[in-house]
């Protein structure tokens, strides 16, 4: 029996199952070897020719995916919003790669990516599913584009087959520390009152996975799902904003209702309806921070600002000497910051300083041992000048 059976199997036992306290810990297992085969699907054959892939190489600061069935107006966006030209035609499947764009948004660079159109079972392989899904695992935010007549079942049914590659929507990793000891045993720490898992179903997972001695500590109230995320290790958290396009076939009661809700965005690629705002919310989504460098004695450089992003270097001081030179931190002295993060204008700061966005940030440099080195010898060169002169001078006067 293959994989894709053996899911297909745990699966149908699932559906049978009766959900109660009585089989909790049955379906916990289930969940548990769910998980491990589905895994093992998702790696890649150890022998034979590599598949192609849709991978491109990342540029700019950001970088968004659009996810979605064919023909929900992918490609239409990418050309409007960048200056790439993508085929747009009036059947499925005119994109077949990946086909990148760049956005310029408030002075930073925003990497589009335009997919293929998935279908239901990419996960399992079905229309080069796996490699679409996959490209999704290294951006920073999922634009799932929806055809506003039918959202809410291609909703459903893109939010699964995401969940199958190991891809988690809008949600935080859970706050779980699973550690080795050498005790022989599971121990279990919870700083809160657990209402969705116990002890003994904890345990029936941890001996699924083959797991006896590691030191469990739960902050949070967590479910079966999260436990097996956080032993599994390689789910992704994503953020994902919903784009409801074709809205001009709904009415407008509907559309209103639509956009009052979190994390979505209504438009129209056709009648060019809310283009703006949906870059708003982009950006907005991707939480990128600003920071304006100046050096002494001069004006601020307002032109060419550091993008941080909280995802990929942080928001700290010392990202930002990162960026602009490795050894940069190590001859990092002080900053002063003006802007949204100080207390008062302008703060004297270190590495560990947070900043926020516009934030105008000016570094000083701490001496190098060569610069030391340097220094010290001229001042002993100057001291051994002045004793000559002074010598000079007392033999004259003899």
């Amino acid at each position: 029996m293959g994989l894709i059976e053996k899911i297909k199997e745990i699966e149908d036992e699932m559906a049978r199952t009766q959900k109660n306290k009585a089989t909790e810990y049955h379906m916990g297992q289930l969940k548990a070897k769910l998980a491990k085969y589905r895994t093992q699907l998702l790696e890649p054959p150890k022998s034979g020719p590599k598949g192609e892939g849709f991978e491109v190489q990342k540029f700019g600061n950001a970088r968004v995916c659009m996810i979605g069935f064919p023909s929900v107006g992918k490609s239409t966006i990418l050309s409007t919003l960048t200056k790439t030209q993508s085929l747009v035609a009036a059947y499925e499947f005119t994109t077949l790669t990946c086909i990148p764009g760049v956005i310029d948004y408030k002075d930073a660079k925003i990497q589009l990516l335009d997919l293929p159109g998935i279908i239901e079972g990419a996960s399992e392989g079905r229309g080069r599913g796996r490699q679409v899904i996959a490209v999704a695992k290294a951006c920073d935010l999922v634009l799932m584009v929806l055809e506003a007549d039918k959202a809410e079942d291609q909703r459903r049914k893109l939010t699964l087959e995401l969940d199958k590659m190991g891809i988690r929507l809008n949600r935080r990793k859970p706050d779980v520390t699973i550690t080795p000891n050498k005790s022989g045993m599971v121990r279990i720490t919870s700083t809160i009152k657990l209402t969705k898992v116990d002890e003994k179903l904890i345990k029936n997972i941890m001996q699924e996975y083959k797991i006896h001695n590691v030191d469990i500590l739960i902050r949070e109230d967590i479910t079966v799902d999260d436990l097996i995320d956080i032993i599994e290790g390689n789910r992704k958290y994503v953020k994902c904003l919903y784009v409801f396009n074709k809205i001009d076939k709904i009415s407008i009661e509907e559309v209103d209702e639509i956009a009052r809700r979190k994390d979505h965005c209504v438009i129209s690629c056709n009648l060019k309806l809310n283009l703006d705002y949906l870059l708003e919310c982009m950006w907005d989504k991707l939480d990128l921070v600003r920071v304006y460098t100046k050096k002494r004695g001069n004006q601020p450089d307002f032109s060419d600002p550091i993008v941080l992003s909280n995802e990929r270097n942080g928001l700290m001081v010392r990202s930002v000497c990162a960026q602009i030179h490795r050894e940069l931190v190590d001859e990092f002295k002080f900053a002063i910051v003006w802007g949204r993060s100080c207390k008062f204008n302008p703060q004297k700061v270190g590495l560990n300083h947070v900043l926020a966005d516009e934030d105008v940030l000016q570094i000083y440099k701490s001496k190098t041992k060569a610069q030391l080195a340097k220094q010290n010898k001229q001042i002993k060169g100057t001291k051994h000048d002045r004793k000559k002169e002074e010598k000079g001078d007392k033999s004259q006067k003899k």
